[in-house]
């Protein structure tokens, strides 16, 4: 799909959600998460009204690519980030799970695009592998977010305090995120 004023190509996933949503890719592309039956004329609409936000998003990511030019990760730099974090996320969900006095299910580690952890509504845990590349303290943060989502199934603020209880640098280690995880979310898109 293209849309005047948005330079990027546009992907749109359909599914059971409720609402419209533009994501700006790592590597610049944009995907657009909509209801099933939602009109492509609304869709449109919907981008064309929001082009400019979308448009200033994906000239940023285009700069950070330039700036940060990293080789891909190889599948067996991936396979070995994901065996070391088997080895250290479930221990650290174990430390903190226990602070914060909650239970937990399943957890698994992926190698994921977009995201650094999921709380599933019945307590199953999800993790990047690409966590391992982080400092320890981001990694711990990330495992303190998800577990508190056990508490507050959103982000409000009892959510934010729930956190900042057992984990007080947290800003700092979302900001370390926020400023270096593009990068590896680029360098491991591209395997």
């Amino acid at each position: 799909m293209q849309i005047s004023g948005i330079s990027a190509e546009i992907t749109v996933i359909r599914s059971r959600r409720r609402t419209l949503a533009a994501e700006i890719r790592s590597d610049g592309s944009v995907v657009v998460r909509a209801p099933q039956r939602l009109s492509e004329q609304h869709i449109r609409y919907f981008l064309a009204e929001k082009a400019n936000v979308i448009e200033r998003h994906v000239q940023q990511k285009r700069a950070e690519l330039q700036k940060h030019p990293e080789p891909p990760f190889t599948a067996e730099e991936l396979a070995d980030l994901a065996e070391r974090a088997k080895a250290v996320i479930p221990q650290r969900v174990a430390y903190y799970a226990e602070k914060i006095g909650v239970s937990y299910g399943r957890i698994t580690i992926r190698c994921q695009k977009t995201r650094w952890g999921s709380c599933a509504s019945s307590g199953n845990l999800n993790f990047n592998c690409l966590l391992m590349c982080a400092p320890p303290e981001v990694l711990d943060s990330v495992v303190v977010h998800e577990l508190c989502h056990r508490l507050h199934p959103n982000h409000s603020r009892a959510f934010y305090a729930a956190v900042l209880r057992v984990f007080p640098d947290y800003a700092r280690c979302d900001s370390w995120l926020k400023q270096n995880g593009s990068a590896l979310l680029r360098r491991a898109a591209k395997v």
